[in-house]
């Protein structure tokens, strides 16, 4: 059964079935029966009108937004439909949120990763032959090898690669979340009323605890 929060990802494929409900409707109802039982809260249903030239998701965007503000899944009707989608791919896999399908429930985003397995294997392929060349040249008697007494240079730039790695992370949530914070502010909500409503609407910090004014003030001092 499902738990938890999820936001709906549904996509059409020209302005005529977005306005119809062709195709929409179904996809509805195969999220709907999937979710159905279990202790779980659909956040936010978001639909893709696009047509097949255009490479653009913004509405997928907002759902991986909403997913990240919320804490939630982003599920779709049919893998199928989006699965050999590169674009859908690419941003799925860059966007740390959690995934899974109504008709193919086991998938999730290890799955997402094996769709990326012939790009994988070329890249393989080309290291391999490389190797091949690299092992070729040593066999003439040219001299390889790599700088081995830089080690400490390497290590630091290593490190200051990780802090960027959360750095980025943090300000991708909030860049998230701000909006939400000075649309309360713009109402008149103070800092503390603002971290209270976010409460209310269960968006999560970032370790997953309730918001107090000086964290809602943090978000905004790092989008500033």
């Amino acid at each position: 059964m499902a738990q938890g929060k999820f936001v709906a990802y549904y996509r059409v494929s020209t302005a005529r079935q977005g306005q119809s409900g062709l195709g929409l409707e179904a996809q509805q109802e195969a999220v709907r029966t999937h979710l159905n039982g279990g202790s779980w809260q659909l956040v936010a249903e978001v639909v893709e009108v696009e047509s097949g030239k255009r490479n653009d998701r913004p509405k997928l965007a907002e759902a991986l937004r909403l997913c990240r503000m919320h804490g939630a899944t982003l599920i779709i009707a049919k893998l199928d439909r989006l699965a050999r989608n590169v674009a859908f791919i690419s941003n799925l896999m860059e966007s740390s949120v959690e995934f899974t399908a109504a008709d193919f429930p086991q998938a999730n985003r290890l799955t997402v990763h094996i769709l990326a397995a012939v790009a994988e294997h070329e890249a393989q392929m080309i290291s391999a032959r490389t190797k091949a060349a690299l092992a070729a040249a040593k066999a003439r008697g040219r001299k390889l090898g790599g700088d081995r007494g830089n080690f400490l240079n390497v290590r630091d730039r290593g490190n200051a690669a990780s802090v960027a790695v959360r750095g980025g992370k943090a300000d991708r949530r909030a860049a998230d979340l701000a909006p939400v914070m000075r649309e309360l502010q713009a109402g008149g909500a103070s800092l503390r009323q603002v971290a209270a409503k976010l409460n209310v609407r269960g968006i999560p910090t970032a370790r997953g605890g309730a918001w107090s004014a000086v964290q809602v003030k943090r978000v905004l001092e790092r989008v500033t």
